[in-house]
C-alpha cells in the first residue's frame, strides 16, 4: 500500500501545478479581455447614440422643410387675402372718393352718396385686415396669454366646452400661436364633424413639455392624415419638435393631443418660489 502513496501524492502535486498555471492564463486572459469588453460595449452605446442622433437629425431636416413649405404657403395666402379683400376694397375706397370730388361742384348729393359708400367699403377693408391678423396671431393671444385666449375660444364654441388649464407662466410666442391653432382646429373638428355636444380641453406643463388634449364625446372616426386641417396643425408643431396624436375610434371617444417641448416664461420663478416655500 506504501507503495502507491507516492504516485498517487505527486498526481496531486502535478494536477494542482497545473491548475495554478490555467488560473494564472484564465486572469491573465481576462486582463487582456477585459478593456477589449469594454470597448466593445462603449463602442455599440457610441453606435446607438449615433443610430438615435442620426434619426433626429433626419426628423428635424423634415420637419425644417415642411415647417419651410408650410410657411411659403401661408404667406401666398396672406398674399391672396390682401389682394382680394382688404386691397380691392382699398382701391375702390379710392376710385370712390375721386369721383365724390369730381362731382362734388356739380351734384353734391350724389357726391356725398359717394362718401358715405366709400366709408363702409373701409370699414369692411378694416374688418378684411381684422381677420387676416386673427389668422396670422389672435390679437387676445398676445394681449392675455396662451390660457385666457384659449378660454375665449371655448366661451365662442357653440357647444358646451370646460377649460383645465394650468400654467405657471407663457410659452415662447411662435410655441403658443401653434398650440393656439391646433386646439381651434381640433375644437372646430368635434364641432363640425364629430357631432360632439361636450367638448373638454386641457392644458398643463410638466418635465419641459407642453401638453394640450381636447377630448369630444362626438362619434369618432378623425383621422389625421385626411384633410389640410390636421396635418397643417402638424406641420405647425413639427417646427418646434411638437407632435400631434389623434385616438378617434368609431362611436368615440375622439382625442386629439398636442405636446411641444419648451420653457415658460415663469419657469424660474416658479421654481424658485416652489423650492422656497419646500425649504420653508
Amino acid at each position: 500500500m506504501s507503495g502507491l502513496d507516492g504516485p498517487v501524492v505527486l498526481l496531486n502535486q502535478t494536477a494542482m501545478w497545473l491548475i495554478r498555471v490555467e488560473g494564472v492564463a484564465l486572469i491573465a486572459a481576462g486582463c487582456v479581455l477585459a478593456p477589449r469588453l469594454l470597448s466593445w460595449e462603449a463602442n455599440a452605446e457610441l453606435a446607438r447614440r449615433a443610430a438615435a442622433l442620426t434619426q433626429r437629425v433626419d426628423r428635424l431636416t423634415r420637419t425644417r422643410s415642411d415647417a419651410t413649405d408650410t410657411a411659403v404657403a401661408e404667406l401666398r395666402r396672406i398674399e391672396r387675402d390682401l389682394h382680394d379683400g382688404a386691397q380691392a376694397r382699398l382701391v375702390a375706397v379710392g376710385m370712390s372718393l375721386r369721383a365724390a370730388e369730381e362731382l362734388m361742384p356739380a351734384n353734391p348729393e350724389a357726391a356725398r352718396a359717394l362718401i358715405a359708400e366709400a366709408r363702409e367699403t373701409s370699414s369692411r377693408a378694416l374688418d378684411d385686415l381684422r381677420d387676416l391678423v386673427r389668422g396670422i396671431y389672435p390679437p387676445v393671444l398676445a394681449d392675455r396669454g396662451l390660457a385666457d385666449a384659449v378660454r375665449s375660444l371655448a366661451l365662442d364654441a357653440p357647444v358646451a366646452v370646460h377649460t383645465d388649464i394650468t400654467l405657471d407662466g407663457e410659452p415662447p410666442v411662435p410655441v403658443a400661436a401653434a398650440v393656439y391653432f391646433g386646439l381651434a382646429e381640433a375644437l372646430t373638428n368635434a364641432v363640425r364633424h364629430s357631432g360632439a355636444d361636450t367638448v373638454q380641453i386641457g392644458i398643463g406643463y410638466a418635465g419641459g413639455l407642453l401638453r394640450a388634449t381636447v377630448t369630444d364625446d362626438g362619434t369618432g372616426g378623425a383621422d389625421a392624415s385626411r384633410g389640410t386641417g390636421l396635418a397643417g396643425v402638424e406641420h405647425r408643431l413639427a417646427a418646434f419638435d411638437g407632435v400631434l396624436a389623434v385616438s378617434s375610434p368609431p362611436g368615440g371617444p375622439t382625442i386629439f393631443v398636442l405636446e411641444v417641448p419648451c420653457t415658460l416664461s415663469g419657469d424660474a420663478r416658479h421654481a424658485a418660489r416652489t423650492a422656497g416655500q419646500a425649504a420653508g
